[in-house]
């Protein structure tokens, strides 16, 4: 199994790298990928992935952390054209490393978060503006490069498509997925018509709209992912308070299981069609 969207970079793993990779292996998970949402996790991503086998790295600016520019320039008013032009080009240094298989995770995101580092944090329209502007530009990094993208959309989805469809290229076809991809008859429609791979997560588990969206993706369009530390899968999510893990990468063996039952194939079959799509995907 391929975990393809796995946060070892993330405060929450500090200190377990090495236990939470080894119970991942332990569970049948032999590939994992490791996207960023900053130039720090992204430079985090590629330090992880260089300790192990068959783990790799994804780099780029998640769509929430571009606020940064706006508030580094509300407060000190700087030229925030300038801090991004900086942030990407560190960005693109990273795209020669080895480890590298992907420009990731990147989009559009319109959610408001409860909890956020950003005092001040708003979704307005100058906002929006900039994670399209932002989005341009990585998009054009990893058809450079020639890496695969991890697209990040939430609650964006005109905005975010508007984008993706401006700089598509053949280039992409198979080597792009829409991560934890919302449960929307548009996104699936784009996503076939641009051979683009639809990742499923843990809400699955839980999320009656889920369960009925993935019945609905071709089985060469699928590929599996954890987000952990979030997205925690049932049956961990309805454990007590005190009890209740951290979603790990091992978990992703109880999320093949589930969708292998409610698509009526075994979870090996699956297990071994999803893992190939995924190395397709990272073009490994």
């Amino acid at each position: 199994m391929f975990d393809t969207h796995c946060h070892l970079n993330f405060q929450a793993f500090d200190g377990q790298v090495e236990k939470v990779v080894a119970e991942a292996q332990k569970a049948g998970i032999t590939h994992i990928n490791i996207p960023a949402t900053d130039v720090a996790t992204s430079k985090k991503a590629i330090e992880v992935a260089e300790k192990f086998e068959h783990v790799y790295a994804s780099v780029g600016i998640h769509p929430h952390h571009i606020f940064k520019f706006q508030e580094t320039n509300s407060k000190k008013q700087t030229n925030f054209k300038f801090l991004i032009k900086d942030e990407l080009k560190e960005i693109e240094s990273l795209l020669g490393h080895p480890k590298v298989v992907a420009v990731g995770e990147v989009g559009v995101d319109r959610h408001y978060y409860q909890r956020t580092k950003y005092e001040e944090y708003e979704i307005d329209e100058k906002f929006i503006s900039l994670q399209k502007e932002v989005l341009k530009k990585q998009i054009q990094l990893a058809l450079q490069y020639k890496k695969s993208l991890i697209f990040h959309n939430r609650e964006a989805k005109k905005d975010f498509l508007e984008v993706v469809d401006s700089l598509w290229s053949a280039q992409l076809e198979g080597r792009a997925v829409f991560h934890c991809c919302e449960p929307d008859e548009e996104l699936l429609s784009y996503a076939l018509a641009h051979k683009i791979f639809i990742g499923v997560d843990g809400d699955v588990t839980y999320s009656k709209e889920k369960r009925e969206f993935v019945k609905k993706i071709p089985l060469e369009s699928l590929v599996f992912e954890t987000d952990s530390p979030f997205l925690l899968p049932e049956p961990y999510r309805s454990y007590p308070r005190d009890k209740k893990p951290i979603n790990m990468p091992s978990f992703l063996s109880d999320i093949t299981e589930f969708i292998a039952k409610l698509r009526g194939i075994s979870k090996e079959e699956l297990a071994r069609k999803t893992t190939a799509n995924a190395i397709k995907l990272f073009d490994i």
